[in-house]
């Protein structure tokens, strides 16, 4: 199955919707003929920070998701901004923090925008 997701007019993430291999080669020109409209992308639900995890050809750097963006110059799908002070990494249209995930995983980390650092959860 191939997925498709419905951009709005500032490329935002509506939806995204599955289709039929069959229609795949012309997905984004059938799934506007058959939902009546709307801007169409097509995403790959295996494609992850600019890899296809089985090992086929990377689509857009990452599956898209509603409220995602896509990006016309990078040809990619990016998540939303999860903090102001995250960071893009061009690479992989994935968010950065500033400061690397702890690496202590006997505790839970939680990141705390007002120090710009992760804390435990208590």
């Amino acid at each position: 199955m191939a997925h498709f997701a419905e951009l709005d007019g500032s490329n935002k993430v509506l939806r995204v919707v599955v289709v039929n291999d069959v229609y795949e080669a012309d997905g984004e020109n059938w799934c506007d003929e058959f939902f009546h409209g709307g801007t169409w992308k097509q995403t790959s639900y295996n494609t992850h920070k600019g890899v296809h995890l089985l090992g086929g050809t990377p689509l857009r750097k990452n599956y898209a998701g509603p409220g995602y963006s896509y990006d016309e110059t990078r040809d990619a799908f990016i998540p939303p901004q999860p903090y102001t002070s995250w960071l893009l990494d061009e690479d992989t249209c994935i968010w950065n923090p500033p400061v690397p995930y702890p690496t202590d995983d006997t505790k839970v980390w939680e990141w705390d925008e007002a120090s710009q650092n992760w804390v435990e959860v208590v």
